[in-house]
């Protein structure tokens, strides 16, 4: 029985030797491929160097992206700045809703009374601006 368990245990440890073997193995050649890559690229790299002093059609390409890239950029954070703008002032036009979930009657009704004053200082308001439409319209006519 002991026999059979040390011979168990030996497959085992070659086993285990082989694997780590191939293992190093297979590890050392991705390597090896990695540094002739990297060989290659260092090599096409320098031939592109030779060519200092004028702008490539890649480095035009490249140059031409980071500006595409910038700009939108740019553009995003001016869409951002104006939606900020725009969202401050609905709030300010607007003001912030009430909390009506936990009030009482006497509450309710002064938000809405609150409301309807309101509601109707914004109806003279754009009844003034229509007015003031209208009558530019018709001097534009004359």
């Amino acid at each position: 029985m002991a026999d059979d368990e040390l011979r168990l245990i030996t497959f085992q440890n070659d086993y285990y030797t082989n694997y780590l073997q191939a293992k190093k193995a297979k590890q050392a050649e991705i390597d090896r491929k990695r540094a002739e890559v990297r060989k290659r690229m260092e090599e096409a790299s320098k031939a592109k160097k030779a060519k200092k002093g004028f702008m490539t059609p890649e480095r035009k390409k490249k140059l031409r992206l980071l500006l595409r890239k910038k700009a939108a950029e740019e553009l995003k954070k001016e869409q951002e700045r104006k939606a900020a703008e725009r969202r401050r002032i609905i709030e300010e036009r607007c003001g912030k809703p009430k909390n009506v979930d936990d009030a009482n009657e006497d509450a309710l009704v002064r938000v809405c009374k609150e409301y309807h004053t309101r509601i109707g200082k914004l109806e003279d308001e754009k009844f003034d601006l229509e007015y003031i439409v209208k009558r530019k319209d018709m001097e534009v006519v004359k």
